[in-house]
């Protein structure tokens, strides 16, 4: 059965740089300890191929509805139930033995590295120091405090999945459910909920920073390190567990200076999943097989089938282009991120090269990015990207200057896309010519939009002239 809540698929045969996933996982991943029954609302088609529901079957899966909705513990209003996430994930991390809590000379290391790691940043960025706390967590910690970030991701997609259902069903179906509908909602939110626990146990075993995922998850200004799983990431480096937290706390340090002074770009990907999940919709025919198989007499039967793929949604162009600008956007905050760190520990930490080597081949394998946004919308970030935007922030800075470079995150719409991306060369040369725009280039764009909307006021305007010579 597959880990995936939304039921997407994450497999991309064609991407030549994608290793084997199962690599970066932890052997404490995500099992099916947290899967609940799922349940169908009929039997065999009726004629026309449409559900025939049997109301005298009602009763008995009411009392199997009842008794699965026991197991949920506070119960869910919303499209994820939250809380049942929660308690999974944290049980599955017990059970892995993933909760060593940490000791106060952890605590102080990791303190001290991101204050040197600050020091060491100021040289390499115009951006100033975005950490306001630092803190030291556990796996536990990990899930409890970036849960309230994971709802605002999550939520869209499984809101129109589950709206997605309500539309594919029958008009005979919703008449027959009644009710039922409303309590096979809630069902939705434990399916979704215990399997992003699931998902959330895997990543609390392996992150090791806040921003690992590329994505402020945790408290806005909180620097958060997990040095549990920073003792497992270095086995077999050869590298000393307190070099490894300094690099770790620098890009953790550098992921907060971005987030924190580029107001927008944390709203940004949120909205781009959002856009992404408005064009779900899922297939009628497919729902009306679906009803066909489901065997109201066994309650695995409505989850055995979600786990099969038979209802995952094909994304449409708009959606496949809200994704490639989700994969572009955060290549660019990674590779952003790898060149500031590497040009601030480069010529201090000696491991540095090996342990930058070693995040980008955690991430070829499968590492917690890739598995986030795999099991979150069916995305996974292709590495090339990454390192195809890391090679432009190095060509930006060796071109232009730190300071003109990072003015590059002044506004969304400086940003280069995907074809840049192809094309670094092209994207310098184009910052370069513009360079009576860069001391204010938020001044350049208003004035090409105050140019634009010139145009069409204009052309506004003739048309209403033609308009009234017409009429006379």
């Amino acid at each position: 059965m597959t880990n995936l809540p939304f039921g997407f698929s994450s497999q991309d045969p064609d991407d030549p740089d994608k290793g084997d996933s199962s690599q970066g996982r932890s052997e404490g991943g995500a099992g099916n300890s947290g899967d609940l029954p799922g349940f169908g609302l009929g039997g065999m088609p009726g004629p026309g191929g449409m559900p025939n529901f049997d109301i005298g079957q009602l009763g008995q899966m009411l009392t199997q509805l009842g008794q699965a909705l026991s197991h949920s513990s506070g119960g869910s209003s919303g499209p994820v139930n939250y809380e049942l996430a929660k308690q999974l994930a944290v049980q599955q991390l017990h059970n892995n033995k993933r909760t060593e809590r940490p000791s106060q000379e952890q605590v102080k290391a990791i303190e001290d590295a991101v204050r040197l790691a600050e020091l060491w940043l100021d040289a390499t960025t115009s951006l100033p120091a975005g950490v306001r706390a630092v803190q030291t967590w556990s796996s536990v910690d990990w899930v409890e405090k970036t849960l309230p970030t994971w709802q605002q991701l999550c939520d869209p997609v499984a809101q129109r999945m589950s709206n997605a259902w309500l539309e594919a069903l029958p008009e005979e179906a919703k008449q027959a459910a009644g009710p039922l509908l409303s309590m096979l909602g809630q069902m939705g939110g434990m399916t979704f909920g215990s399997q992003l626990g699931n998902g959330l146990a895997q990543l609390g075993g392996e992150v090791l920073t806040s921003t690992d995922v590329g994505l402020p998850l945790g408290p806005a200004g909180t620097a958060a390190l997990l040095p549990a799983n920073i003792e497992r990431f270095v086995e077999g480096l050869d590298r000393p567990i307190s070099e490894a937290t300094v690099f770790l706390a620098a890009r953790e340090a550098a992921h907060h200076r971005l987030f924190s002074h580029v107001s927008w770009l944390g709203q940004r990907l949120l909205a781009t999943v959002e856009e992404y999940a408005r064009g779900i919709h899922i297939d009628t025919s497919a729902l009306e097989d679906l009803a066909g198989k489901v065997d109201p007499t066994n309650p695995s039967s409505m989850q055995e089938l979600m786990g099969s793929g038979m209802l995952e949604p094909k994304n449409t162009p708009e959606q496949q282009a809200a994704l490639n600008r989700l994969e572009t956007l955060l290549a660019l905050v990674e590779g952003w991120v790898d060149v500031v760190v590497a040009d601030a520990v480069g010529e201090r930490l000696p491991g540095a090269d090996a342990l930058g080597e070693t995040v980008r081949r955690r991430r070829a394998t499968g590492g917690p990015a890739e598995q986030t946004f795999a099991t979150l919308i069916g995305l996974e970030l292709r590495p090339r990207r990454m390192r195809d935007a890391a090679n432009l922030w190095r060509l930006m800075t060796e071109r232009h200057g730190v300071d003109s470079r990072d003015r590059v995150w002044d506004h969304p719409d400086l940003l280069p896309d995907s074809s840049d991306l192809d094309e670094p060369l092209d994207f310098a040369d184009r910052w370069g010519a513009g360079s009576a725009d860069l001391d204010d280039p938020i001044a350049a764009i208003r004035r090409a939009e105050a140019d634009e909307a010139a145009r069409s006021d204009d052309s506004a305007e003739g048309d209403d002239a033609e308009k009234r010579e017409d009429d006379s």
